[in-house]
């Protein structure tokens, strides 16, 4: 199954550090953190020691690549491993995703610190070990890292789900190394000019006019104030010609009442024809 808001057309973003996870238990969770690798622009998923075995071409499989929503090409591509050692063997910095620091005394970084110093270096190849679901990474696995990644998390409830982790960092990382402005609208859009200010003060005569008849500036010694107050709003606005015509034709519906009959152009000029 493929989610909303996947393109198969463009091209995919890759690079970014290993997404490493020791001994993972779920079909499910495998399947998330490749999701989440997607998302985000990563594109080596490295497995140690799995606890049901991988690669599998049984239900397993099934779970794990339909929670991967589409990213299958990393699940097919993920290498395995015996030992954590031999997973990280070719990198040059390695990042331990623990809760607690354990008293190694390595330094402990933000997601975001972290994902933005793997993003400056281009020449080192960086991973992130992610221990397993119920107990996370052993002492000894965290000794071979060189820092720890610690999220800022609600200290009642400090406990991520595997592909959580995977998420944020991978989340970090992408805005780090591409930035994190909003992607361009996909959609055309007829853009409408400023309003004049002609076509404005002509608006604002009309709206007052039919305010004034409602009573609506009372008392009418505070008339002044209330117009001023009242074209302000719309000047903050800053209001394109099609702004001001949808609510030009707004305030005469409502001042005039129900309009059984369209005025288009065409019909106008029919029934003055007729007469």
């Amino acid at each position: 199954m493929v989610g909303a808001g996947t393109d198969k057309t463009k091209p995919h973003a890759g690079g970014g550090p290993a997404v490493i996870l020791v001994r993972p238990q779920l079909a499910v969770n495998i399947g998330m953190c490749a999701r989440a690798m997607a998302n985000f622009g990563l594109d080596d998923l490295r497995l140690v020691n799995p606890r049901e075995g991988w690669p599998r071409s049984d239900e397993y499989r099934d779970v794990a690549y339909s929670a991967a929503a589409g990213a299958t090409t990393l699940l097919d591509a993920a290498r395995v491993f015996s030992t954590v050692e031999a997973a990280v063997a070719d990198l040059h910095y390695v990042y331990a995703s623990t809760a607690r620091e354990r008293g190694q005394m390595k330094a402990v970084l933000s997601p975001s610190v972290a994902m933005g110093a793997a993003a400056s270096v281009q020449s080192e190849r960086r991973g992130i070990l992610f221990g397993p679901e119920r107990t996370g990474l052993e002492n000894d696995e965290v000794a071979i890292a060189d820092s720890i990644i610690t999220f800022p998390s609600s200290p009642a409830y400090a406990s991520l789900n595997l592909s959580q982790a995977v998420l944020l960092c991978g989340y970090e990382w992408f805005k780090a190394a591409h930035g994190d402005a909003p992607p361009p609208s996909t959609i055309p859009r007829a853009i409408s000019p400023p309003a004049q200010r002609e076509m404005l003060l002509a608006f604002f005569d009309y709206l007052e006019a039919r305010l004034d008849d409602s009573g609506f500036f009372r008392p009418t010694t505070k008339k002044p104030g209330m117009r001023r107050n009242l074209r302000n709003i719309f000047h903050r606005m800053e209001l394109t010609q099609q702004d001001v015509r949808t609510l030009w034709g707004a305030v005469v519906r409502l001042a005039e009442g129900p309009r059984f009959e369209v005025q288009t152009r065409k019909r106008l000029r029919a029934k003055k024809s007729v007469e």
